[in-house]
């Protein structure tokens, strides 16, 4: 999969110059959307089955600032999956520098219920297990 790349907008700086740490769950969902694009089930094709996946757990760890017209280059990768959620891990660069690194929890639902994916998107479900890092 090709990384996701951001660059920085003057107006997510803090007055310090530098990028607000509230942006960077902003830059993970961008690019977990471009991901799931990629991987030929985008949040348009998932969510027509009426299928969600809402975040119900999410970390950063921030290891060097960015600024105004940094590049961020965001690695994604499925770190763990089951039928009823799937977890993503998130590593950040500038020019090949780490700036942090992230993960995601997400769950399934349908109709605000969860739902086992393998059996109601079991396309999806397949994609997604081919691309698994850590099985679990």
């Amino acid at each position: 999969m090709n990384t996701y790349k951001h660059e920085v907008k003057y107006y997510e700086c803090d007055r310090m110059g530098v990028t607000h740490h509230s942006n960077y769950i902003r830059f993970m969902e961008e690019a977990r959307v471009d991901w799931l694009d990629q991987l030929g089930f985008g949040f348009e094709k998932i969510e027509a089955e009426n299928v969600f996946s809402p975040v119900i757990s999410i970390s950063c760890q921030y290891k060097r600032p960015t600024t105004f017209k940094d590049i961020i280059e965001i690695e994604v990768n499925i770190d763990k999956m089951s039928e009823m959620k799937f977890e993503f891990d998130y590593t950040m660069r500038v020019e090949g520098k780490v700036v942090c690194v992230a993960h995601s929890v997400h769950c399934f639902i349908e109709n605000n219920r969860p739902v086992a994916i393998s059996k109601r998107l079991p396309d999806f479900f397949k994609a997604l297990t081919e691309r698994i890092s850590d099985p679990a």
